[in-house]
């Protein structure tokens, strides 16, 4: 086995392992209980040169981590893969998962709205028009309830439109209240915790190396009464959720996520300036079929969190980008521009076969 070491920082190595090269040609891998299938890049078709403009671009925009794996198998790994950190805002495509699942069994009805849920906040409390919404809504980003929610940004505080200026399912906005609000809806619906859930359901099934239930906490606000719900997740794990999309839900041969849920929740349904939104998910493709500010890949689809968490799917080319930065380590962020580019670059050093 060759081990060769990049030095990605004063505190960070890239490494690459080369191993037995699996065909291009063959359909995605599996990892094992230790993700170590780690290729010899240009073996399998890939740009050295080209990567190495990978790494140069990571370690300029400052990523903590980073990963790029194609046919389930480690193309490059940046910094330590092993380390946990806060997901920040993928935490909602986490949840996404969890949804999916509860609404196979029964569990959540999407077309049920807060009102026959019972869903209210603190004061001043929803109004009649606002508890119409409906759980779909919710995970489009359009309810159209702009209540105060716990754990939002100050740019996003800043952007929340006024009460009662759109109507539920007309207007798209990044809304925690709807995503915490989710969060409140699917551990009623189940009588679980979201991360005990999720290690249940997702981590244990998909193998994660890292993720255990007390990795997750909750961020509460005075003025709200449905809490963020946090995961510290490393980035292999996080890649390997991606894998799980990337696979249509199924792991292994056994369907984890429902395959029709991963196809509803990674198509558009409202424009954004880098393509679209879906359920939990953004989309390379808009909702309009107009070109977007930011360019991702044509069917892409990826989760996305503050100061630079992704984890980018690019279905045409069987291909996962995760990027990281942990704010505890690093005061640098990454912003959507800047993984386009990194995803572009990405796609530039693949097989092109």
């Amino acid at each position: 086995m060759v081990v060769k070491m990049y030095k990605l920082s004063c505190c960070a190595s890239i490494l690459l392992l080369g191993l037995a090269v699996p065909s291009i040609c063959q359909p995605s891998a599996v990892p094992g209980a230790d993700w170590k299938q780690l290729v010899d890049p240009s073996q399998a078709g890939w740009s050295p040169e080209k990567l190495a403009k990978v790494h140069e671009y990571v370690v300029e925009i400052g990523s903590t981590s980073a990963m790029i794996v194609q046919h389930g198998v480690v193309v490059a790994a940046y910094g330590d893969i092993a380390h946990k950190s806060n997901l920040h805002s993928c935490r909602k495509s986490l949840l996404n998962s969890l949804i999916g699942i509860a609404v196979s069994q029964g569990k959540i009805n999407l077309d049920d709205t807060l009102d026959k849920l019972g869903i209210d906040d603190k004061k001043p409390s929803l109004t009649v028009e606002e508890k119409q919404a409906t759980v779909r809504e919710l995970l489009e980003a359009r309810s159209g309830v702009y209540h105060a929610a716990a754990y939002e940004t100050k740019g996003m505080e800043e952007a929340r439109p006024p009460r009662g200026s759109h109507a539920h399912g007309t207007f798209w906005y990044y809304n925690n209240w709807d995503f915490n609000a989710l969060g409140y809806i699917y551990e009623k619906a189940v009588g679980e915790k979201i991360f005990d859930a999720f290690d249940r359901e997702i981590a244990q099934p998909i193998g994660m190396q890292d993720f255990k239930p007390r990795d997750g906490h909750y961020f509460t606000d005075p003025d709200s009464r449905f809490p963020a719900y946090l995961f510290d997740i490393s980035a292999r794990d996080f890649a390997r959720f991606g894998l799980l999309f990337l696979h249509g839900g199924k792991w292994n041969g056994t369907q984890v996520v429902p395959e029709d849920w991963v196809k509803t929740s990674t198509r558009p349904y409202s424009d954004t300036e880098s393509g679209g939104y879906g359920y939990l998910w953004w989309t390379g493709d808009s909702a309009s079929g107009t070109p977007q500010k930011i360019a991702f890949p044509k069917g892409s689809f990826w989760a996305e969190g503050h100061l630079g968490q992704y984890a980018v799917v690019v279905p045409s080319l069987d291909l996962i980008v995760v990027n990281r930065v942990d704010g505890d380590l690093t005061k640098r962020t990454v912003h959507k521009r800047q993984m386009a580019e990194l995803v572009r670059l990405a796609v530039e050093a693949a097989p092109k076969n």
